[in-house]
């Protein structure tokens, strides 16, 4: 579909790599504005879950009977719809007194269609087909929105957390709230593909940290991925795990292991860990975290400081509205925020910076010889990380109209050394330019070395209640 063109306000700061930048807060601003005119009506749109829970998002749409409104009509949703799939998650969406917008949407969200990797990770998340509807007013879908947090923070009790990562697992044994002892073992879990490797992995972690507790009352553990009741749906750490295999050995896994102890145990994202670990050492809530590393990871602490049932895969939401922005290798879409926000955002931009690195290195490779340089002083190696802080500061205000942010914290390797800490100002200056009123009210950090130390295995031992 040919994308109509809409005047977006000039930036007040032009990503200096990366000019042809269109933030889709900006876009959105100015797609709000064009329908400031009384030519436009509200639509909601309705993302439900198999089990009936979900979230409904407003916006407004132009009502023109032309070609050209149609055009940004359907730009439009089609973002705000994908940004919803991959932040709350769900598998029928439904659109308020819409029909050629969802006829339109069903069109590229199937199999053999453009977002083909979109229904087919809202497949796996959640086992059933993702669908695209409408209905009138009078009919329209009011989920179970997901307000209630699934989570209640515990600290009282014998506790163990745990935390996998794709080169280390951590331990931690807690009693009340208090780390007792904690310990990180090496593993290489990414390429087996005997999945009794991980199993027994994991019970070590937790066999280690048991023999520190008087009993156990309650287990807890994040990992990278996406978890629906505790239950393994896609996650990195078993990519070398046969589809045969998964169904039967995989997906159950948290719950076998737990087994052995007869207790209560609660496995998430290691990125809503990491946003609840911050609410806990902020003492306060609406913590979106994110994470700058391999990909962008994110997660997300309520008002109450709990966090919820949406799966934050924020790397695949869309942040650039740019018809020439750059394009995910995994996804096949443009414009996500893991191009922005990650290695592979340091990696594309050190050619238009101009800096001397091997092409044929890998990312993380690129990613050291690149912090090097922004620590000698280089100012091409500046300018990489101006940018990024660039589109984090037009990116803030697009979560914002999803999530309820108070405090964004910042973490991962393209955060580490003076670049992250260039990343952080140029965000704040952004927001304060261009956005004082979010400026005012979001604040931007990074983990203390208290939370770094012990932040995630106490934030992850508290999730079960007892």
């Amino acid at each position: 579909m040919t994308m109509s063109k809409l005047t977006v306000p000039a930036l007040k700061h032009i990503p200096e790599l990366d000019p042809g930048f269109v933030p889709a807060s900006l876009w959105n601003q100015a797609f709000r504005d064009k329908c400031s005119g009384g030519n436009s009506r509200e639509i909601r749109i309705a993302v439900l879950r198999p089990d009936g829970t979900g979230t409904v998002h407003t916006e407004r749409i132009l009502t023109n009977d032309d070609d050209a409104s149609a055009i940004l009509n359907f730009r439009l949703i089609e973002r705000v719809v994908k940004f919803l799939l991959w932040s709350c998650g769900g598998t029928r969406v439904v659109l308020e007194d819409a029909s050629s917008l969802a006829q339109a949407l069903s069109d590229q969200y199937c199999e053999g269609g453009k977002r083909h990797f979109d229904v087919d990770y809202s497949n796996r998340f959640f086992g059933d087909t993702l669908t695209f509807s409408s209905e009138s007013t009078e009919t329209f879908p009011i989920p179970r929105v997901t307000e209630e947090s699934e989570s209640q923070i515990g600290l009282k009790g014998n506790r163990i957390g745990f935390d996998l990562g794709g080169s280390d697992r951590k331990c931690a044994a807690v009693i009340d709230g208090e780390v007792v002892f904690s310990e990180e073992v090496t593993w290489d879990p990414y390429f087996q593909s005997d999945p009794t490797y991980h199993r027994e992995g994991i019970i070590d972690s937790i066999r280690l940290a048991a023999a520190h507790l008087p009993k156990v009352d309650a287990i807890g553990g994040s990992a990278a991925g996406v978890y629906v009741d505790s239950k393994v749906r896609a996650a990195s750490l078993f990519r070398g795990v046969p589809d045969e295999l998964f169904g039967e050995h995989v997906e159950n896994i948290f719950f076998e292991v737990a087994e052995e102890w007869n207790v209560p145990i609660r496995v998430v994202n290691d990125g809503d860990v990491t946003a609840l670990a911050g609410a806990m050492s902020l003492n306060d809530g609406c913590v979106l975290g994110l994470a700058m590393g391999t990909s962008a990871a994110a997660g997300y602490a309520d008002a109450s400081s709990q966090i919820t049932p949406w799966i934050s895969e924020l790397a695949f939401v869309p942040i650039d509205f740019s018809e020439n922005a750059a394009q995910d290798e995994w996804s096949g879409d443009i414009g996500c925020a893991v191009n922005y926000f990650s290695q592979q955002a340091v990696s594309r931009l050190i050619e238009p910076a101009g800096l001397k690195i091997d092409p044929a290195l890998g990312k993380p490779e690129k990613l050291i010889l690149v912090q090097e340089a922004m620590e000698a002083g280089d100012e091409k190696a500046a300018a990489i990380y101006r940018t990024i802080g660039t589109y984090l500061g037009y990116a803030i205000p697009q979560f914002a109209r999803f999530y309820d942010i108070r405090h964004m914290l910042l973490l991962g390797r393209v955060l580490t050394g003076k670049g992250g800490e260039l990343i952080i100002s140029k965000a704040e200056e952004v927001l304060r330019d261009e956005f004082p009123e979010l400026g005012k009210t979001i604040s931007l950090s990074t983990p203390d070395e208290k939370m770094k130390r012990h932040g995630q295995a106490i934030a992850a031992a508290s999730l079960p209640e007892i």
